[in-house]
């Protein structure tokens, strides 16, 4: 039996926890990009953009796609996933985050700056097909074309928007609306991905094996924020380039006035 459906029971809650989490691993990650720009030698500044990478690509991006695909059922059918594809995704995000914040460089260089753009983005959209592949059901999935060229769009053009950000904006609160932006990149390329989803149920084929997305993200979620600690530690111990700056102005003040006295 042939029928076309598509998803149901997106909850705005599960919306808003698939937001949170890109944002958190987006503003972790885009600080890590900047402390990489700082760094003094290769192998710290390829160390930050590590970190970056694993909090972008692993929990800004794939982590925040299987928590949306939570609200992903079929009726009349199982959903399971296959688990080497679903890590294939994960490896794709992170390599994939990490060759773009490579490319566009420590300044602002408006080739690189779109080169990487386009590999960020475009590592967003490709994890997301990824780790539509490891979905297994009683039946075939297809895409709307449409739908599915808006989804890179909308990766590629947030993602550079983001990193242009990070690159060019010095204060951290406004550095912190390059996270929105990112997270926006991230959510809006998933969700308009989900609507280009065409689904024929058929129950003459055989029943998927696999896990559930419940049974696999909880561990994965625990893990996720587990990653996140490193960065977030690293940065907040990292020194601020701002604050040093301002220390080295004033010390040759008032070494004078102490002259004068």
């Amino acid at each position: 039996m042939n029928h076309q459906v598509h998803h149901f029971d997106m909850g705005l809650w599960l919306l808003f926890l698939a937001y949170i989490v890109s944002v958190t691993g987006s503003v972790v990650g885009l600080a890590c990009t900047r402390c990489g720009a700082r760094a003094t030698n290769g192998r710290d500044r390829l160390r930050w953009l590590l970190m970056a990478a694993i909090a972008i690509g692993g929990v800004g991006i794939w982590l925040m796609h299987f928590i949306a695909m939570l609200g992903f059922a079929i009726p009349n059918s199982m959903v399971r996933y296959h688990l080497g594809w679903t890590i294939a995704s994960a490896v794709i995000a992170i390599v994939a985050v990490f060759v773009g914040l490579i490319t566009i460089g420590r300044e602002f260089d408006l080739r690189r700056l779109l080169a990487g753009g386009v590999i960020t983005g475009l590592a967003v959209a490709v994890m997301h097909y990824t780790g539509m592949w490891a979905v297994q059901m009683q039946g075939t999935m297809t895409y709307d074309t449409t739908l599915v060229v808006i989804s890179f769009v909308i990766a590629v053009v947030a993602a550079t928007a983001a990193l242009w950000f990070t690159l060019v904006l010095k204060s951290r609160g406004l550095r912190f609306i390059a996270g929105l932006v990112m997270g926006v990149a991230v959510v809006g390329m998933h969700y308009t991905g989900m609507a280009a989803v065409r689904v024929s149920v058929d129950h003459t084929m055989p029943v998927p094996g696999g896990p559930e997305v419940f049974s696999f993200l909880f561990p994965v979620f625990v893990i996720g924020l587990l990653a996140l600690v490193v960065p977030i530690t690293a940065v907040m111990l990292a020194p601020d380039r701002n604050a040093d700056e301002d220390a080295a102005e004033s010390r040759p003040v008032a070494a004078a006035a102490g002259r004068h006295r």
